[in-house]
């Protein structure tokens, strides 16, 4: 047997992360002392030691390790490459926003004559203008009786808002609100992220005058440029990017149970029933509201974009989303087909959806 110690030597695990995977049962010791709760392990479990430490240099959170870590190595080595694949994926979406940074960011070189390679066109091809169109939908559901939701789509803004408490109709109403004058004037790409900071401190005083105790809302709204869209996302409402026939989840939803999540402490499966899965980490409230996710995605034609309450993630599947999404010719078709397909799951929650698409003008 190997002490704790040794083991961690031996694995290059540290003594904390080899408590922490004991509690989370991913690496249990093979014996523990009963006197003295010192830990100790067998030479065997080294292999699967050593594969946990690989599996965290992917970054893979730990929930994923620990199913990862039971599987024969055929079938460990299929779940290693579907999770890449979808690392891969998500950093190219990445990627392009931080090529757009780059661009955005570093100074244009002064004029001056230069030599271009031959055959290089005189006049370069104009950049295509881009168009949004869209459409918002929300509906009470099947069981509450009324609807807190706000869902708004205009010329530039684009919103969903999931009130909660006694007044979560007002506060959803009023967080939404307050963004709707950035559709008035056309915005410049290099403001944007600041006006919408503005925007996101007027919504947090807007709720807060009309919100009361346990009361407040959650905010996921997007602004367009004309070729970006900046984002703004505070609670548990979605934001979702169809592009290339690929479905990508953009934000992170901010809730106590996705906390557990991420630090593999729960896996997706219990995530699911857990009795707190609602239970919102950060909201705009009454009371002093934590800063929002705010960034910025480039966007191309072909894109669509959904907005949407969890009153439609916990209640339709993710591929049924990507497949309405996908089928729909337009954003009202998308919305009303959204809505209906909550409905018909029972709908314990009001439901409300913004579908925008990016088109060549």
């Amino acid at each position: 047997m190997m002490t704790i110690g040794a083991f961690s030597k031996a694995c290059r695990l540290s003594p904390k992360a080899l408590r922490l995977y004991d509690e989370l049962e991913l690496l249990r010791p093979a014996r523990v002392d009963p006197e003295t709760g010192y830990r100790y392990y067998a030479p065997e479990q080294l292999e699967q030691a050593r594969l946990v430490v690989w599996l965290r240099r992917l970054g893979m959170p730990l929930a994923e390790i620990r199913k990862v870590s039971t599987l024969e190595p055929a079938a460990a080595a299929r779940e290693i490459r579907a999770f890449w694949s979808r690392i891969e994926r998500e950093t190219a979406t990445r990627r392009d926003l931080a090529s757009f940074l780059v661009t955005h960011l570093t100074p244009s070189p002064p004029n001056k004559e230069t030599t271009m390679p031959p055959g290089t066109p005189d006049i370069p091809a104009p950049t295509p203008s881009l168009e949004l169109r869209y459409a918002a939908l929300s509906d009470t559901g099947r069981v509450r009786p009324a609807n807190q939701d706000t869902a708004y789509a205009g010329t530039r803004v684009l919103a969903v808002a999931d009130g909660f408490g006694s007044g979560g109709a007002p506060a959803s109403g009023a967080a939404v609100e307050a963004l709707k004058f950035l559709d008035a004037e056309p915005l410049a790409a290099g403001s944007v992220l600041n006006l919408l900071e503005d925007a996101v401190q007027g919504a947090t005083e807007a709720v807060r005058e009309v919100a009361g105790p346990e009361t407040g809302t959650t905010l996921t709204a997007m602004v367009w440029t004309g070729s970006q869209l900046a984002l703004v996302h505070i609670g548990d409402s979605r934001a979702y990017l169809l592009r290339d026939g690929e479905l990508f989840r953009i934000t992170h939803d901010h809730t106590v149970v996705q906390s557990l999540l991420d630090e593999g402490r729960l896996t997706p499966e219990e995530a699911t029933s857990h009795p707190q899965r609602t239970l919102l980490a950060k909201a705009l409230t009454g009371t002093d509201s934590p800063p929002p996710d705010i960034r910025l995605h480039d966007a191309r034609p072909g894109d669509r974009y959904l907005l949407c309450s969890d009153g439609l993630s916990t209640t339709v599947p993710e591929a049924t989303i990507k497949e309405t999404l996908t089928t729909s010719p337009t954003p009202t078709e998308a919305t009303h087909s959204l809505i209906t397909q909550a409905n018909t799951a029972g709908a314990p929650d009001n439901v409300s959806c913004v579908v925008a698409d990016i088109t060549t003008a």
